[in-house]
């Protein structure tokens, strides 16, 4: 009996490609933006709904949480209830969550939701890649990726300016119903468009690899996510937390290794370039989050710099990261290595930590930072395709999934473990400088005496008393001091970036690629 002919992948054409790449670039957009959206709105939550800042932080938390859960877990999802049905579940999770986030009455419902908006929008990340793979011809994938690697870049960098811009203009709500409209069309579209069929899986649904995974990296989050505000390990909480988190992941390695059909196959790990990919996406991860954290809190709360102002000098950056990845994948298509791009790309991002350092001040303005930050936006765009083309180098099959997930999962935990340490080194370096900026306010400093009599003087002929005078005198110094202190440890918290992305540099030579090995960055 004659064998069948294999069936050769077909690729869509037209409006058809485009209107699904506008659908799933969209909602990764929209699921990245709403990590960050919500941080300049705090204040604002708290007044409102009668809650402290303590208790609104959990509003940020929750969803860090539920996104870091279900982002390993998307490959297993879409194919136990197909990915179509998988995707356009998520994305009408997501729009109804929002809608319901932003119809909150109170704190802890506002939570809740925000935990489920969550669930939604893991998926929305994870899946989008995947679907564009599916989508382009191979010989179109650079076109593919460069979008969703320009998505991945300004979701999480225009979250505080859109956030800011809305909450500033209209309500707090409105940061959530503004997704409404572009899920309801997404939704639309990805049911009418988006393929994939339910998988058969073979064996048992690994629960406990999923219990296990859900206590292991929701812990974790919960850690990264709360650590500064407890005061790290001087805290109850933190402290269960940590042996939540360490058994929780450490039992989930075990499980998913002996298991004989694991939620999370682990052993795609045993690949060379797998580890050193994920770790790359790591830094990259910490290196975007970071740096969005670090440039609009210092230009909107040291320079008063408003959110449209902010953002205007931001777009520029994320734009050069889109159009050089599409460069990057035909550079690679060509036979340029990996390697090669990999550390002309973290060499500019080093390059622009040590330039922001250095232009940090109270008299910058514009240019000051707009330069590096282009600087910035060429480094990502070197950075995102190779990585992605190093990890997936010589696999085949499901691993190629399980390995684009894991990288998904490191690049995420890179932003989370990032903000939490640039939180706290920010906040240990601002009280470090602070005494040693003390000796120039001595009394027995005959110019800090000097300035401080200047002061005096002059509140002194705006009619208060000697006494008055010298206490706003002392006041005003006090404020200098703290406002010098934590300029001096924003900019070191810059200079951090391209010091760990210098630490981590080396690993690159340790990636294995055959010669005329090209690998597509494809997705979950």
């Amino acid at each position: 009996m004659e064998a069948a002919p294999a069936t050769k992948p077909t690729y869509e054409v037209g409006v058809k490609k485009w209107l699904i790449t506008i659908t799933v670039i969209t909602c990764a957009i929209m699921e990245l933006i709403d990590t960050s959206i919500v941080n300049v709105a705090t204040r604002q939550i708290a007044g409102n709904l009668g809650a402290t800042i303590e208790e609104t932080a959990w509003v940020i938390t929750a969803y860090a949480i539920s996104n870091i859960i279900v982002i390993p877990l998307t490959g297993f999802l879409s194919d136990t209830f197909g990915r179509k049905n998988y995707f356009t579940a998520s994305v009408i999770l997501f729009t109804v969550a929002s809608f319901l986030c932003g119809f909150s009455g109170s704190i802890w419902t506002l939570v809740f939701w925000r935990f489920v908006q969550g669930i939604g929008g893991g998926a929305l990340l994870a899946t989008a890649q995947t679907v564009l793979v599916e989508t382009f011809p191979p010989e179109e994938l650079d076109k593919a990726n460069g979008i969703f690697g320009a998505g991945i870049v300004m979701g999480p960098t225009l979250g505080p300016v859109l956030g800011g811009y809305l909450t500033d203009n209209f309500s707090w709500s409105w940061i959530f119903y503004i997704n409404i409209p572009v899920g309801i069309i997404a939704s639309i579209l990805s049911w009418k468009f988006i393929k994939g069929e339910k998988k058969e899986r073979g064996g048992k649904i690994d629960f406990l690899g999923i219990l296990l995974l859900a206590v292991g990296l929701g812990s974790l989050q919960m850690i990264l996510e709360e650590g500064q505000r407890e005061d790290w390990y001087s805290s109850e909480v933190i402290i269960i937390g940590t042996a939540l988190a360490v058994g929780g992941i450490v039992f989930f390695i075990w499980r998913e290794l002996v298991a004989k059909n694991p939620v999370v196959d682990l052993r795609v790990l045993k690949h060379r370039n797998v580890v050193v990919g994920s770790v790359l996406r790591f830094a990259f991860g910490l290196s975007i989050f970071v740096s969005v954290f670090l440039y609009p809190v210092f230009v909107q709360g040291f320079l008063s710099w408003n959110a449209t102002r902010t953002g205007l000098l931001i777009l520029p950056a994320a734009l050069i990261t889109g159009m050089l990845m599409g460069v990057n994948g035909g550079l690679i298509k060509k036979g340029v290595s990996p390697k090669v791009l990999l550390i002309f790309g973290f060499g500019m991002v080093i390059w622009y930590a040590y330039a922001s350092h250095k232009l940090t001040t109270l008299t910058a303005g514009e240019w000051d930072f707009l330069w590096p930050q282009l600087v910035k936006g060429v480094g990502f765009g070197f950075i995102f395709v190779p990585s992605a083309s190093l990890t997936l180098a010589g696999l085949k099959g499901k691993s190629i999934g399980q390995a684009s997930g894991l990288s998904n999962m490191f690049q995420l935990l890179g932003g989370s473990v990032g903000l939490a340490f640039i939180n706290t080194y920010v906040s240990r370096r601002t009280e470090l400088h602070r005494v040693e900026f003390m000796d120039n306010l001595s009394f027995y400093n005959p110019a800090a005496n000097m300035r401080l009599n200047e002061i005096i003087a002059q509140f002194s002929s705006m009619g208060n008393s000697l006494e008055q005078s010298r206490q706003m005198a002392i006041q005003m110094m006090n404020g200098t001091l703290n406002l010098q202190s934590a300029v001096v440890a924003y900019s070191e918290g810059f200079l951090m970036i391209g010091i760990i992305c210098l630490a981590i540099l080396p690993l690159v030579f340790f990636a294995k690629i055959k010669k005329g090995e090209v690998a597509v960055a494809g997705g979950h």
